[in-house]
């Protein structure tokens, strides 16, 4: 099968084009790196041009509220757009889970609109809702970082490895529509401070971790069940420790 990859070239996208051209399909990676923009349409029309499959990785370039907002939207439009005129039989995107329940934040809001225009589409579509991934835990720790203290919500958290996150996203881009959601997360669940810890020791990193309920991620505070998946969901199988081990700076 032919399939695009857009956001192919990022953290997950470039394993899903792996993994896609492993099991012998012809995964393209479609970026604005290679001539291809969601956001002004650039580029879509010759890359969708016999495509079975589109998979939708790209991220915003800002994360502010009313520009992270545009972007979905407007990307979202231009991309369902050109797969109905393309003849594209299945749409996959990835999201977050919990998005709906968490609206004050303006990202998460970005990502439900995301997943509106999916559905309102008329398309064959897979929505994949991951956890956090733990690639990006480090940067969260430098961004709720002050004067040597790294504040972060008490609440649980169910963290996925990238390479667990396009393992699930590739077997979906082959298998038929779901026309619904799946949730996928990592094996553990854990506190966002004891994560955290966890993170900076292996690190060797002297900051100290403070778990404060009111602390904001992505705008908003969190509960247990925030952020967390239901009982259904599909999980990956490495555990924070492997993780670490494998990836310490």
């Amino acid at each position: 099968m032919k399939i695009v990859v857009i956001g192919g070239t990022g953290l997950i996208g470039s394993r899903v084009v792996q993994n896609l051209r492993q099991h012998g399909h012809e995964a393209v990676a479609a970026s604005p790196h290679t001539g291809v923009n969601t956001f002004t349409g650039e580029g879509l029309e010759a890359a969708l041009a016999g495509a079975h499959v589109v998979v939708d990785l790209a991220n915003a370039p800002s994360f502010e509220d009313a520009a992270v907002l545009e972007f979905f939207q407007t990307a979202g439009r231009n991309l369902l757009k050109a797969e109905v005129d393309a003849g594209v039989g299945h749409h996959v995107a990835l999201t977050i889970v919990g998005a709906d329940r968490v609206p004050d934040s303006g990202y998460m809001r970005a990502k439900v609109a995301q997943e509106n225009l999916i559905q309102a589409a008329g398309q064959p579509y897979t929505v994949v809702r991951s956890t956090q991934f733990f690639e990006f835990l480090r940067a969260i720790a430098d961004s709720a970082t002050e004067g040597g203290v790294v504040r972060v919500p008490t609440a649980n958290l169910q963290p996925i490895a990238a390479v667990d996150v396009a393992a699930a996203v590739t077997d979906v881009a082959v298998s038929d529509p779901v026309n619904g959601i799946i949730e996928i997360a990592g094996p553990e669940t854990i506190a966002f401070p004891e994560l955290m810890r966890a993170v900076l020791a292996a690190d060797k990193d002297p900051r100290t971790v403070v778990g404060d309920e009111r602390a904001r991620y992505f705008g908003t505070e969190l509960t247990d069940s925030s952020i967390t998946p239901g009982p259904e969901a599909h999980l990956g199988r490495t555990t924070v420790a492997e993780w670490l081990a494998a990836n310490h700076t």
